[in-house]
Parts: C-alpha cells; structure tokens; sequence
C-alpha cells in the first residue's frame, strides 16, 4: 500500500490537532529586522487567540516593552542578556511558571533578541523533560531585512564566533523577509537567493512592515526535528554559544526634554557619520512642548520616528539604547545630554 504527500500531510494534521501540549512559536532574526512590528500584527488582529509573550532584549535597559501596543496578553520581559545563554535559565522558568497557568492562554510567543542563535532556544524545548511534555515547538520564524540582510550574512566573524544572522535563518521553518518594498526585485531574488544557500527547503514569505498572513505564522507545525538532526547531528548536545563580543550595548536613561531641532542633528550626525557600526538605535523620548512620547527606531541610517501615549501623570523619562561595534558610551551619554533642555541627572 503506498501513501501520496497529500496523505501523509493529514495524517500529520490529525497527529497536530491531537497533540495537546502548549504550541510556542519562536520569533527570530537580526537587530531592526521587524520582530516587534510582526508582534504587533499578531497582537492586534482579530483572531481570538489568547497569547503569552516571552520577550528577551540585548541590553541593560528595555525598551520593546513600550514598543509594544497596548493590549490584554501577559508579557514576560528577560533583559541584559541573551536568551541563548545567559538567561536561558530564566527562559526555563518562565515556560514552568506559564504552565501552571495554561487555563488563561492558548499560545506562547517568544521574541529573542536580535543576536540570538535560536539553536540553544529550540533544543529548550527536547532537552528539559518537563518542558518538553508539556510545550510544542510549532516554528522558528525569522524575520529578515530585505535592506540589510546581504552585509550581515557575508560578515565574517572572528574564529569560534556564529553568525547570528546565518544561524537564524538556517534553523528558520518560516522566512519572512520584510521591507521588500524598500528594495528593487533584483535585489529581493540576490537575498532569497543568499537565504536558499543557507536554508533550501524553507519557506519565504514577502513582507512589507511584516503583513504576513498569520496562518502562515501560527499553528503550522512546521518544526521538524529530524530535519534539523538530519542538517546538525549535534543539536540536540548542549554546546557553548559564543557571540561575537565586538558587538555591545549602550542604554541611557534620564529624565528632562529634549529640545527638538538639538536632538534631531545629533541623532542624524551620529548616524550619518557613524551608523555602519551602529546595527540597531531606538527609543523612547520626551520631547519639549509635547504632551506624548516620542518612539525613534534606526537600523544603520535608516530613521524612523512616531508618536506614541501621552505621559500623563508618569515621569518624563527618556529611555533609549544602542547596539553596534566601537560605541562609546561616556561619547553617546554627553551627546544626548546635550540635547536636553536642562541637564538632569540620571
């Protein structure tokens, strides 16, 4: 008797709808890819799924929990570190915590930081026994930048260190590959190209401010261990990951407004002259003569500003980091001080 693909697919829908284990989908890729504006969609969109959201930042200070709309799920914050190591404990217990309360969620979401190698985080889900009998890992989906992807992936890094950016899309079930519409399509098919040398089989979805179809996001049941053991027999062997230690981060946070036209010429001075080495800026800002926050993201060169809640009653602290190569902070610290209206202490 023989089986047809389509066969075999339902028989692994009807293995999926019988699986009654928490799914959890791991949200991927490099700094200022998308990951939070993908977020964003999921958490707004009328889908009646109820979703816990593990978010994990490259940084002393945490700014994407402010990024983030406003809405009714749980969101569990793991700042200065990476979740792939150094508080990848804190993810095991975070996924504990959350099980013992699964009557209030459907799903979990979780948003590595940018510099995460999502190998450590996947085999979380094989090696711990009580997390594996009771989450299911549904997808790794990585989120690339159409605009930048090309000279993080050709980046060579120092002997023993990963490329962040390879690893997450070679362990990616789901590519979506975001800001097409900022790219000409020559360009788009040298990075799906770049993208199939890496990972052939996987999925490429494209994507503008990360629309997505979320039923190609969630509940897929798109990891396949023994694909990944097929491409690394090791995987499931609890290795160290080692990051590339020239990249850190620089957080500052004060309260003050800042003078508008001030800040505007340093911000863009500092990334025309320096944003090659600066991979990802962003933050929240109060603006003097402005009642709301004021939300900047940079990837490199590239600005984007908008306004966000008002402060209301809260005070107006400004929070914002950044995150590259050769940042100096007492250098970025004086510079933004500078644009204060008065110099406040922090």
């Amino acid at each position: 008797m023989s089986f047809s693909t389509e066969d075999a697919a339902t028989e692994a829908d009807r293995a999926l709808a019988m699986d009654d284990r928490i799914p959890v989908t791991v949200l991927t890729g490099f700094l200022g890819s998308g990951k939070t504006t993908l977020l964003n969609r999921v958490l707004k969109e009328e889908h009646g799924m109820r979703i816990a959201v593990i978010e994990n930042e490259f940084g002393e200070i945490g700014i994407d929990d402010a990024l983030i709309i406003d809405s009714e799920e749980e969101i569990f914050e793991m700042n200065n570190g990476c979740i792939c190591c150094t508080v990848r404990g804190d993810l095991i217990r975070i996924l504990g915590e959350l099980v013992k309360r699964r009557d209030k969620f459907d799903r979990i979401i979780i948003e590595t930081t940018g510099l995460a190698d999502p190998a450590p985080v996947a085999q979380t889900f094989f090696v711990d026994d009580e997390i594996r009998s009771t989450c299911r890992l549904d997808a790794i989906v990585t989120v690339v930048d159409a605009c930048h992807a090309l000279v993080h992936l050709d980046e060579v890094k120092p002997v023993g260190v990963e490329n962040e950016s390879v690893e997450q899309i070679a362990f990616a079930d789901r590519v979506i590959l975001n800001k097409a519409d900022l790219v000409h399509e020559h360009e788009l098919e040298k990075v799906e190209a770049r993208i199939r040398s890496i990972n052939h089989s996987v999925q490429i979805i494209r994507a503008r401010f990360a629309d997505a179809p979320l039923s190609e996001i969630l509940d897929v049941g798109a990891f396949d261990l023994d694909r990944v053991l097929e491409g690394d027999p090791a995987f499931l062997v609890d290795t160290d990951h080692q990051h590339d230690l020239t990249v850190t981060s620089v957080g500052i946070e004060c309260e003050g407004s800042l003078d508008e036209e001030r800040w505007t010429l340093w911000l863009r001075t500092l990334l025309a002259t320096k944003g090659v080495d600066i991979f990802r800026s962003k933050g929240i800002l109060s603006i003097d003569g402005t009642d709301r926050r004021v939300v900047f993201q940079a990837v490199h060169m590239l600005l984007d500003s908008d306004v966000g809640k008002e402060w209301g009653e809260q005070a107006r602290v400004n929070r914002l980091v950044f995150i590259g190569r050769n940042l100096d902070r007492d250098e970025l610290e004086a510079g933004f001080r500078s644009c204060l209206v008065t110099m406040a202490v922090a």
